[in-house]
Protein backbone atom coordinates (compact mmCIF):
# COMPACT_ATOMS: atom_id res chain seq x y z
CA UNK A 1 0.00 0.00 0.00
CA UNK A 2 1.51 3.82 -0.82
CA UNK A 3 1.22 6.68 -3.01
CA UNK A 4 1.91 5.91 -6.86
CA UNK A 5 0.69 9.87 -7.74
CA UNK A 6 0.55 13.05 -6.53
CA UNK A 7 -2.44 14.64 -3.91
CA UNK A 8 -5.56 16.17 -5.69
CA UNK A 9 -5.98 19.49 -3.83
CA UNK A 10 -9.27 20.84 -3.03
CA UNK A 11 -9.25 24.41 -1.15
CA UNK A 12 -7.94 22.70 2.56
CA UNK A 13 -8.18 18.88 1.10
CA UNK A 14 -5.30 16.84 0.18
CA UNK A 15 -7.67 13.76 -1.87
CA UNK A 16 -5.32 10.72 -2.19
CA UNK A 17 -5.94 7.44 -3.93
CA UNK A 18 -3.34 4.69 -3.53
CA UNK A 19 -1.16 1.79 -5.11
CA UNK A 20 -2.11 -1.23 -4.17
CA UNK A 21 -1.67 -5.24 -4.91
CA UNK A 22 -2.62 -6.94 -7.86
CA UNK A 23 -2.40 -10.29 -6.27
CA UNK A 24 -3.60 -12.26 -4.60
CA UNK A 25 -7.10 -11.26 -4.44
CA UNK A 26 -7.61 -10.28 -1.18
CA UNK A 27 -5.69 -7.81 0.91
CA UNK A 28 -6.02 -4.30 1.85
CA UNK A 29 -8.91 -2.26 0.28
CA UNK A 30 -7.55 0.85 -1.29
CA UNK A 31 -10.58 3.61 -0.70
CA UNK A 32 -10.22 7.16 -1.74
CA UNK A 33 -9.00 9.60 1.05
CA UNK A 34 -9.35 13.03 1.60
CA UNK A 35 -7.15 15.06 4.37
CA UNK A 36 -7.60 18.21 6.30
CA UNK A 37 -3.96 20.26 5.58
CA UNK A 38 -4.60 22.46 8.31
CA UNK A 39 -5.11 19.61 11.01
CA UNK A 40 -3.63 16.61 9.53
CA UNK A 41 -7.37 15.16 10.21
CA UNK A 42 -8.74 12.14 8.05
CA UNK A 43 -11.78 14.18 6.14
CA UNK A 44 -13.43 12.07 4.47
CA UNK A 45 -13.30 8.41 2.98
CA UNK A 46 -14.71 6.72 -0.10
CA UNK A 47 -14.71 3.15 -0.65
CA UNK A 48 -14.61 2.14 -4.31
CA UNK A 49 -15.60 -1.45 -3.27
CA UNK A 50 -18.78 -0.28 -1.71
CA UNK A 51 -19.59 -1.55 1.70
CA UNK A 52 -23.09 -2.89 3.36
CA UNK A 53 -25.49 -0.01 3.44
CA UNK A 54 -23.87 2.03 1.00
CA UNK A 55 -24.86 2.69 -2.58
CA UNK A 56 -24.18 -0.38 -5.25
CA UNK A 57 -22.78 -2.63 -2.70
CA UNK A 58 -25.73 -5.45 -3.83
CA UNK A 59 -23.85 -5.91 -7.51
CA UNK A 60 -21.19 -7.80 -5.15
CA UNK A 61 -22.20 -11.55 -4.37
CA UNK A 62 -22.04 -12.83 -1.37
CA UNK A 63 -18.94 -12.10 0.08
CA UNK A 64 -16.73 -11.28 -2.76
CA UNK A 65 -16.25 -7.95 -1.51
CA UNK A 66 -14.64 -8.66 1.54
CA UNK A 67 -11.12 -7.64 1.92
CA UNK A 68 -10.99 -7.16 -1.98
CA UNK A 69 -7.46 -5.50 -3.14
CA UNK A 70 -7.42 -3.70 -6.08
CA UNK A 71 -10.45 -0.98 -7.44
CA UNK A 72 -7.94 1.84 -6.47
CA UNK A 73 -7.22 4.96 -7.80
CA UNK A 74 -3.54 4.86 -8.87
CA UNK A 75 -3.31 7.25 -11.44
CA UNK A 76 -4.02 11.19 -11.16
CA UNK A 77 -7.54 12.36 -10.58
CA UNK A 78 -8.81 15.68 -12.10
CA UNK A 79 -10.49 18.41 -9.41
CA UNK A 80 -13.00 21.48 -11.23
CA UNK A 81 -12.69 23.99 -8.57
CA UNK A 82 -15.63 25.64 -10.06
CA UNK A 83 -17.92 22.85 -9.85
CA UNK A 84 -16.45 21.38 -6.67
CA UNK A 85 -15.93 17.87 -7.99
CA UNK A 86 -13.08 15.70 -7.88
CA UNK A 87 -13.04 13.00 -11.11
CA UNK A 88 -11.21 9.92 -9.68
CA UNK A 89 -10.09 7.00 -12.04
CA UNK A 90 -10.69 3.75 -10.86
CA UNK A 91 -8.77 0.04 -11.58
CA UNK A 92 -10.06 -3.11 -11.29
CA UNK A 93 -10.41 -5.57 -8.76
CA UNK A 94 -7.80 -8.25 -7.78
CA UNK A 95 -6.84 -10.44 -9.72
CA UNK A 96 -6.42 -8.63 -13.22
CA UNK A 97 -7.36 -11.48 -15.02
CA UNK A 98 -9.19 -13.94 -13.77
CA UNK A 99 -12.91 -13.52 -11.94
CA UNK A 100 -14.29 -16.58 -10.60
CA UNK A 101 -14.02 -15.02 -7.08
CA UNK A 102 -14.96 -11.71 -8.41
CA UNK A 103 -18.39 -12.50 -10.34
CA UNK A 104 -20.47 -9.70 -11.44
CA UNK A 105 -20.05 -5.95 -12.89
CA UNK A 106 -17.66 -5.42 -9.88
CA UNK A 107 -18.45 -1.24 -9.21
CA UNK A 108 -16.76 0.36 -8.70
CA UNK A 109 -13.69 -0.98 -10.22
CA UNK A 110 -12.92 0.06 -13.83
CA UNK A 111 -14.89 3.00 -13.64
CA UNK A 112 -14.73 6.77 -13.92
CA UNK A 113 -16.50 8.39 -10.41
CA UNK A 114 -17.20 11.91 -9.73
CA UNK A 115 -17.18 12.75 -6.11
CA UNK A 116 -17.98 16.06 -4.05
CA UNK A 117 -14.57 17.19 -3.29
CA UNK A 118 -16.11 18.54 0.17
CA UNK A 119 -17.34 15.69 1.74
CA UNK A 120 -16.58 12.88 -1.05
CA UNK A 121 -20.49 12.07 -1.75
CA UNK A 122 -21.05 10.48 -4.92
CA UNK A 123 -22.35 12.36 -7.16
CA UNK A 124 -22.28 9.86 -10.44
CA UNK A 125 -19.88 7.00 -12.32
CA UNK A 126 -19.45 5.78 -15.08
CA UNK A 127 -17.74 1.91 -15.56
CA UNK A 128 -15.60 1.64 -18.69
CA UNK A 129 -15.14 -2.05 -18.42
CA UNK A 130 -17.62 -4.77 -17.33
CA UNK A 131 -15.68 -7.56 -14.94
CA UNK A 132 -12.77 -6.14 -16.15
CA UNK A 133 -10.12 -9.15 -16.80
CA UNK A 134 -8.23 -7.51 -19.21
CA UNK A 135 -6.50 -5.26 -16.57
CA UNK A 136 -8.01 -2.23 -18.07
CA UNK A 137 -7.50 0.29 -15.11
CA UNK A 138 -8.57 4.28 -15.68
CA UNK A 139 -4.91 5.75 -15.27
CA UNK A 140 -4.88 8.53 -17.47
CA UNK A 141 -6.24 11.73 -15.93
CA UNK A 142 -9.98 12.76 -16.83
CA UNK A 143 -9.42 15.94 -18.88
CA UNK A 144 -11.96 19.17 -18.34
CA UNK A 145 -12.58 20.16 -21.46
CA UNK A 146 -15.70 22.76 -23.03
CA UNK A 147 -17.99 21.04 -26.09
CA UNK A 148 -20.27 23.81 -27.95
CA UNK A 149 -22.61 21.64 -29.48
CA UNK A 150 -26.55 22.52 -30.54
CA UNK A 151 -26.25 26.18 -29.80
CA UNK A 152 -25.06 25.11 -26.28
CA UNK A 153 -21.88 25.11 -24.08
CA UNK A 154 -21.37 22.57 -21.53
CA UNK A 155 -18.76 22.01 -19.38
CA UNK A 156 -17.01 18.46 -20.17
CA UNK A 157 -14.68 15.89 -18.57
CA UNK A 158 -13.19 13.10 -20.86
CA UNK A 159 -11.15 9.92 -19.99
CA UNK A 160 -9.12 7.88 -21.83
CA UNK A 161 -9.00 4.52 -21.36
CA UNK A 162 -6.50 1.81 -22.07
CA UNK A 163 -8.45 -0.10 -24.62
CA UNK A 164 -8.10 3.18 -26.65
CA UNK A 165 -11.75 4.29 -26.27
CA UNK A 166 -11.99 7.92 -25.47
CA UNK A 167 -15.27 8.71 -23.53
CA UNK A 168 -17.16 12.52 -23.31
CA UNK A 169 -18.97 13.24 -20.28
CA UNK A 170 -21.44 15.91 -18.58
CA UNK A 171 -19.30 17.10 -15.78
CA UNK A 172 -22.60 17.63 -13.53
CA UNK A 173 -24.58 14.81 -14.87
CA UNK A 174 -22.08 12.21 -16.58
CA UNK A 175 -24.10 11.74 -19.33
CA UNK A 176 -22.31 11.19 -22.82
CA UNK A 177 -22.93 13.48 -24.80
CA UNK A 178 -22.43 11.54 -27.90
CA UNK A 179 -23.99 8.57 -26.43
CA UNK A 180 -22.65 5.25 -25.24
CA UNK A 181 -23.79 2.18 -26.72
CA UNK A 182 -23.36 -1.99 -24.20
CA UNK A 183 -22.09 -3.69 -27.49
CA UNK A 184 -21.75 -7.56 -27.65
CA UNK A 185 -18.53 -9.00 -26.97
CA UNK A 186 -17.40 -12.24 -27.94
CA UNK A 187 -15.99 -15.08 -25.08
CA UNK A 188 -14.87 -17.48 -26.80
CA UNK A 189 -11.63 -19.04 -24.92
CA UNK A 190 -13.30 -19.47 -21.34
CA UNK A 191 -11.66 -20.05 -18.05
CA UNK A 192 -13.51 -22.49 -15.57
CA UNK A 193 -15.52 -20.65 -13.03
CA UNK A 194 -15.37 -17.36 -14.56
CA UNK A 195 -18.38 -16.39 -15.99
CA UNK A 196 -18.09 -13.17 -18.24
CA UNK A 197 -20.22 -10.02 -19.23
CA UNK A 198 -21.70 -10.44 -22.46
CA UNK A 199 -21.38 -6.68 -23.29
CA UNK A 200 -18.98 -3.82 -22.69
CA UNK A 201 -19.92 -0.03 -23.66
CA UNK A 202 -18.48 1.87 -26.44
CA UNK A 203 -18.88 5.27 -26.77
CA UNK A 204 -21.19 6.39 -30.63
CA UNK A 205 -18.26 8.80 -30.90
CA UNK A 206 -15.23 9.06 -31.10
CA UNK A 207 -14.48 6.01 -32.63
CA UNK A 208 -11.37 3.90 -31.58
CA UNK A 209 -8.55 6.07 -30.77
CA UNK A 210 -6.16 2.84 -31.06
CA UNK A 211 -6.22 -0.70 -32.57
CA UNK A 212 -8.89 -2.64 -30.80
CA UNK A 213 -9.10 -5.81 -33.27
CA UNK A 214 -6.34 -8.15 -34.79
CA UNK A 215 -5.87 -10.47 -37.20
CA UNK A 216 -3.10 -12.21 -39.03
CA UNK A 217 -3.50 -10.58 -41.90
CA UNK A 218 -2.22 -7.63 -39.95
CA UNK A 219 0.99 -8.99 -39.65
CA UNK A 220 4.02 -5.73 -39.62
CA UNK A 221 5.95 -6.16 -42.93
CA UNK A 222 8.24 -3.42 -42.08
CA UNK A 223 11.32 -5.76 -42.97
CA UNK A 224 11.06 -9.22 -44.37
CA UNK A 225 12.59 -10.68 -41.24
CA UNK A 226 10.65 -9.20 -38.84
CA UNK A 227 7.31 -10.42 -40.57
CA UNK A 228 9.19 -13.97 -40.48
CA UNK A 229 9.86 -13.29 -37.21
CA UNK A 230 6.20 -12.11 -35.92
CA UNK A 231 4.32 -14.71 -38.12
CA UNK A 232 6.51 -17.54 -35.94
CA UNK A 233 5.24 -16.05 -32.72
CA UNK A 234 1.47 -16.87 -33.79
CA UNK A 235 2.53 -20.46 -34.70
CA UNK A 236 3.38 -21.23 -30.99
CA UNK A 237 1.84 -23.17 -28.61
CA UNK A 238 -0.51 -24.49 -31.12
CA UNK A 239 -1.36 -21.57 -32.86
CA UNK A 240 -2.59 -18.25 -31.85
CA UNK A 241 -6.11 -16.87 -31.70
CA UNK A 242 -6.94 -13.71 -32.82
CA UNK A 243 -10.38 -11.41 -32.59
CA UNK A 244 -11.19 -8.14 -30.81
CA UNK A 245 -12.47 -5.92 -29.32
CA UNK A 246 -12.35 -7.50 -25.86
CA UNK A 247 -10.89 -10.45 -26.76
CA UNK A 248 -10.84 -12.67 -23.95
CA UNK A 249 -7.73 -14.28 -22.43
CA UNK A 250 -7.79 -17.79 -21.60
CA UNK A 251 -5.98 -21.65 -22.06
CA UNK A 252 -5.37 -20.95 -26.11
CA UNK A 253 -2.82 -18.23 -26.68
CA UNK A 254 -4.22 -14.94 -28.13
CA UNK A 255 -3.16 -11.88 -29.27
CA UNK A 256 -5.19 -9.37 -27.57
CA UNK A 257 -5.64 -5.32 -28.36
CA UNK A 258 -4.64 -3.37 -26.68
CA UNK A 259 -3.15 -4.80 -24.20
CA UNK A 260 -2.67 -3.61 -20.32
CA UNK A 261 -0.02 -0.83 -21.37
CA UNK A 262 -3.18 0.16 -23.93
CA UNK A 263 -3.81 2.44 -26.24
CA UNK A 264 -3.73 5.29 -23.17
CA UNK A 265 -2.26 5.01 -20.18
CA UNK A 266 -0.70 7.49 -17.85
CA UNK A 267 -0.56 9.85 -20.47
CA UNK A 268 -3.01 12.83 -20.61
CA UNK A 269 -4.46 14.94 -23.30
CA UNK A 270 -3.79 18.81 -23.97
CA UNK A 271 -7.18 20.68 -24.69
CA UNK A 272 -6.63 23.84 -27.23
CA UNK A 273 -9.97 25.76 -26.19
CA UNK A 274 -9.80 27.99 -29.53
CA UNK A 275 -10.38 24.69 -31.73
CA UNK A 276 -12.27 22.64 -29.22
CA UNK A 277 -9.19 19.81 -29.95
CA UNK A 278 -8.12 17.31 -27.42
CA UNK A 279 -4.93 16.14 -28.20
CA UNK A 280 -3.81 12.49 -26.64
CA UNK A 281 -0.95 10.65 -27.65
CA UNK A 282 -1.53 7.15 -28.06
CA UNK A 283 0.11 3.47 -28.65
CA UNK A 284 -0.87 0.14 -30.36
CA UNK A 285 0.48 -2.12 -27.81
CA UNK A 286 -0.61 -5.57 -28.31
CA UNK A 287 -0.28 -8.48 -25.99
CA UNK A 288 0.32 -12.41 -26.84
CA UNK A 289 -0.85 -14.91 -23.74
CA UNK A 290 -2.35 -17.80 -22.31
CA UNK A 291 -3.63 -18.42 -19.26
CA UNK A 292 -2.38 -21.58 -16.93
CA UNK A 293 -3.05 -22.95 -13.43
CA UNK A 294 -1.33 -20.86 -10.67
CA UNK A 295 1.30 -23.24 -9.20
CA UNK A 296 0.45 -22.93 -5.79
CA UNK A 297 -3.07 -21.10 -5.15
CA UNK A 298 -5.98 -23.25 -6.12
CA UNK A 299 -8.36 -22.27 -8.18
CA UNK A 300 -6.19 -19.72 -9.80
CA UNK A 301 -5.20 -18.57 -12.96
CA UNK A 302 -2.61 -16.62 -14.27
CA UNK A 303 -0.93 -14.64 -17.64
CA UNK A 304 1.99 -16.75 -19.38
CA UNK A 305 3.62 -16.20 -23.28
CA UNK A 306 3.15 -19.12 -24.85
CA UNK A 307 5.58 -22.21 -25.23
CA UNK A 308 8.14 -21.60 -26.72
CA UNK A 309 8.00 -17.99 -26.70
CA UNK A 310 11.83 -16.20 -26.81
CA UNK A 311 12.38 -14.87 -23.46
CA UNK A 312 12.58 -10.99 -25.16
CA UNK A 313 9.16 -11.03 -26.18
CA UNK A 314 7.52 -11.33 -22.53
CA UNK A 315 3.66 -11.18 -22.95
CA UNK A 316 4.34 -9.05 -25.55
CA UNK A 317 3.15 -9.27 -28.45
CA UNK A 318 6.74 -7.74 -30.39
CA UNK A 319 10.58 -8.28 -31.08
CA UNK A 320 11.26 -7.81 -27.37
CA UNK A 321 15.00 -7.31 -29.19
CA UNK A 322 14.64 -4.53 -30.97
CA UNK A 323 11.23 -3.21 -29.20
CA UNK A 324 9.85 -3.60 -32.59
CA UNK A 325 6.11 -4.22 -32.47
CA UNK A 326 4.61 -7.13 -34.68
CA UNK A 327 1.59 -5.06 -36.31
CA UNK A 328 1.33 -3.44 -39.17
CA UNK A 329 2.39 0.21 -38.18
CA UNK A 330 1.65 2.77 -36.59
CA UNK A 331 2.86 1.99 -33.60
CA UNK A 332 2.09 5.26 -32.07
CA UNK A 333 0.61 8.80 -32.92
CA UNK A 334 -0.77 11.88 -31.98
CA UNK A 335 -4.53 12.20 -32.08
CA UNK A 336 -6.49 15.21 -32.60
CA UNK A 337 -10.25 14.51 -31.30
CA UNK A 338 -12.54 17.57 -31.82
CA UNK A 339 -14.95 17.40 -28.98
CA UNK A 340 -17.63 19.71 -30.21
CA UNK A 341 -18.32 16.87 -32.72
CA UNK A 342 -17.04 13.58 -31.64
CA UNK A 343 -14.81 13.49 -34.64
CA UNK A 344 -11.35 12.64 -35.16
CA UNK A 345 -10.22 15.78 -36.88
CA UNK A 346 -6.10 15.00 -37.41
CA UNK A 347 -3.76 11.96 -36.86
CA UNK A 348 0.10 11.64 -37.27
CA UNK A 349 2.56 8.83 -35.77
CA UNK A 350 4.57 10.09 -33.36
CA UNK A 351 8.33 9.07 -33.28
CA UNK A 352 10.14 6.64 -35.31
CA UNK A 353 13.02 3.84 -35.19
CA UNK A 354 16.07 5.15 -36.20
CA UNK A 355 17.32 1.82 -37.47
CA UNK A 356 14.15 1.97 -39.18
CA UNK A 357 14.58 5.54 -40.64
CA UNK A 358 18.15 4.23 -42.24
CA UNK A 359 16.15 1.67 -44.40
CA UNK A 360 13.93 3.70 -45.66
CA UNK A 361 11.36 2.80 -43.96
CA UNK A 362 7.97 5.37 -43.18
CA UNK A 363 7.81 6.80 -39.87
CA UNK A 364 6.06 3.97 -37.66
CA UNK A 365 5.23 5.83 -34.03
CA UNK A 366 6.96 4.35 -31.17
CA UNK A 367 5.14 2.78 -27.93
CA UNK A 368 5.39 5.96 -25.72
CA UNK A 369 2.96 6.98 -22.39
CA UNK A 370 4.47 10.83 -22.31
CA UNK A 371 1.32 13.46 -22.21
CA UNK A 372 1.51 16.28 -24.92
CA UNK A 373 2.66 19.90 -24.40
CA UNK A 374 -0.42 22.51 -24.71
CA UNK A 375 1.80 24.36 -26.93
CA UNK A 376 3.03 21.79 -29.23
CA UNK A 377 -0.62 20.82 -29.93
CA UNK A 378 -1.86 23.88 -30.44
CA UNK A 379 0.97 24.46 -33.43
CA UNK A 380 0.42 21.16 -34.63
CA UNK A 381 -3.40 21.77 -35.19
CA UNK A 382 -2.46 25.04 -36.77
CA UNK A 383 -0.98 22.82 -39.65
CA UNK A 384 -3.80 20.90 -40.67
CA UNK A 385 -7.11 22.44 -42.06
CA UNK A 386 -10.17 20.94 -40.43
CA UNK A 387 -11.17 17.84 -42.37
CA UNK A 388 -13.84 15.44 -42.06
CA UNK A 389 -12.99 12.03 -39.76
CA UNK A 390 -11.02 9.88 -42.28
CA UNK A 391 -9.91 6.99 -40.94
CA UNK A 392 -5.93 6.81 -40.54
CA UNK A 393 -4.71 9.13 -43.13
CA UNK A 394 -2.40 11.55 -42.00
CA UNK A 395 -2.60 14.87 -43.44
CA UNK A 396 0.53 15.98 -45.21
CA UNK A 397 1.27 19.74 -43.06
CA UNK A 398 0.61 17.88 -39.79
CA UNK A 399 3.89 15.06 -40.20
CA UNK A 400 6.54 17.08 -38.97
CA UNK A 401 4.02 16.92 -35.49
CA UNK A 402 5.25 13.40 -34.83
Amino acid sequence: MGLSSPPAIYRNLAITGAHSQESPSLGPPAPVRAWDLRTGRLAWTFHTIPQPGEINHEVWQGDQWVDRAGANSWGLMTVDEGQGIVYVPVANPTTDFYGADRLGTELYGSSLVALDAATGKLKWYFQTTHHDNWDYDLTSPPALVTVRRNGQTIPAVTQFTKQGLLFIFDRVTGKPIFGVEERPVVSDNPLAGDVYWPTQPFPVKPRAISRNTFSASEVAKVTPEHEKYCRGLLELDGGAMTGGPYAQYGPRPRVIFPGWTGGGNWNGGAFIPDLGYLVLPTQDHGMLNKMVKHPTIPNMYVRRPPDGAPPSMGTNFWDGDKGWPCQQPPWGELVAVNVNTGDIAWRVPLGSYEELDKLGVPKTGTLNRAGPSPRLAAWCSSRVPSTPDSGRSTPARARSCG
